[in-house]
């Protein structure tokens, strides 16, 4: 029978696995960023994300990581979203992430299905046809999706047959005036990021341009075997979210749960099945560490779409009453974590140089705590090229 364990410790042991119990020093940037990824949309949440994990860290010192040395890597992963990771562990985030078969890489870009039928056309065949282009559309060039999209559909159309060109050609149903197969372009270079063939370099005012990833690290992402890279990506999952379920790494992934068999599969062997609301399962070189994880304290203000946050079981970390205010699907706030807690959300105005914070709280806070938070916003005022910063506490 499966042993029970408690929320207590659910939470301790997910807190220190996501360092958000102690903060790292400054040279384990990479650290932070490998455990399962970090989630840069909306832009700059990344940067507030590593901000939590890393103790005092600048814009400057990621920024150089990326553009400098190249060792923290962007490009489109889970759920199609672009997240930064080390770039040493660049398959585990493309090559572990990317379905293994037609079925789920359809599930995985979930709005295709019927443009493909139209065109008479797979989606492995499109992003054959999307990938033979865009090595020459992007060689020496960084271009942001719509004019990339537009310049390989365009290459593409001249090589269809009559009748598929026309529908390629035709006004399609994601963006008024953009063709069909230009939409259909977009969802392929989700795949090709996760074949490793193009990613991010950073970006250009409001725009995330792309790049050939051989040309912007000087080499290819290492080829390795691909169940090697699944079996590592549900690894990392099960060492921040355990203990957990198939269906909820499928929703972490972007993937259905029926499609789960060919990462799970390859670590059946090494899980532990625990009870925590019904069965999940756990890494066993973790169970040690499950039941004696350091007791969270202190305070952080997570940006909106946080790792943390990210976790599927959400009734684990904040009520009922309160779930839609930190999961609105418009405009989602940043989260307070206090002491191990969801007890708020926070949401950051800019006028000029000065930045307010409002903190909106699920009940009253601690003198101590709001002191912590007002250090932690006087900290995250840089991060958002602010000079000063006004904290506002209110509650529900």
């Amino acid at each position: 029978m499966a042993e029970r364990v408690s929320k207590g410790d659910v939470i301790a042991f997910r807190l220190n696995a996501h360092h958000l119990t102690e903060r790292l020093d400054g040279p384990r940037l990479l650290d932070a960023a490998g455990r399962c990824g970090i989630q840069n949309s909306p832009p700059g949440s990344a940067l507030l994300a590593l901000h939590a994990r890393v103790r005092d860290l600048t814009g400057a010192q990621v920024s150089e990581a990326v553009a400098d040395e190249k060792s923290l890597l962007q490009t489109w992963s889970m759920r199609g979203s672009p997240f930064y990771f080390p770039t040493v562990d660049a398959p585990v985030f493309t090559t572990g992430v990317l379905p293994p078969t037609e079925k789920a890489m359809r599930h995985f870009v979930p709005g295709v299905e019927q443009t493909l039928t139209k065109l008479d056309m797979s989606l492995t065949e499109a992003v054959g046809l999307s990938g033979a282009e865009i090595g020459d559309v992007l060689s020496g060039r960084q271009l942001p999706i719509n004019e990339l999209g537009a310049e390989v559909a365009g290459r593409i159309a001249g090589k269809l047959p009559d009748e598929q060109r026309r529908r390629w050609e035709e006004e399609g149903p994601y963006a008024p005036g953009q063709p069909l197969g230009e939409g259909v372009v977009h969802f392929c270079i989700r795949i090709l990021t996760l074949q490793g063939v193009v990613c991010f370099a950073p970006r250009a005012g409001n725009k995330a341009p792309f790049v050939l990833v051989d040309e912007w690290l000087g080499h290819p992402i290492p080829d390795i075997d691909p169940e090697a890279a699944r079996a590592e990506l549900l690894r990392r999952y099960l060492r921040c979210y355990g203990p957990s379920t198939r269906g909820d790494f499928a929703a972490w992934v972007g993937i259905q749960a029926g499609d789960t068999e060919p990462w799970w599969s390859l670590v059946e062997d090494e899980l532990t099945q625990v009870e925590f609301g019904g069965k999940s399962w756990v890494l066993t070189e973790d169970v040690d560490t499950l039941r004696s994880a350091p007791t969270p304290k202190g305070a952080r203000l997570l940006p909106p779409r946080d790792p943390y946050t990210q976790l599927r079981d959400r009734e684990t970390i904040v009520d009922k009453k309160y779930r839609g205010e930190v999961w609105k699907t418009v405009g989602e706030p940043g989260t307070i974590l206090a002491d191990g807690r969801i007890t708020g959300i926070w949401r950051p105005r800019k006028s000029g140089r000065k930045l307010t914070i409002t903190i909106k709280t699920f009940g009253s806070l601690p003198a101590r705590t709001k002191k912590s938070l007002q250090d932690e916003a006087e900290q995250v005022a840089p991060l958002r090229d602010a000079s000063s910063v006004d904290v506002a506490f209110d509650a529900y």
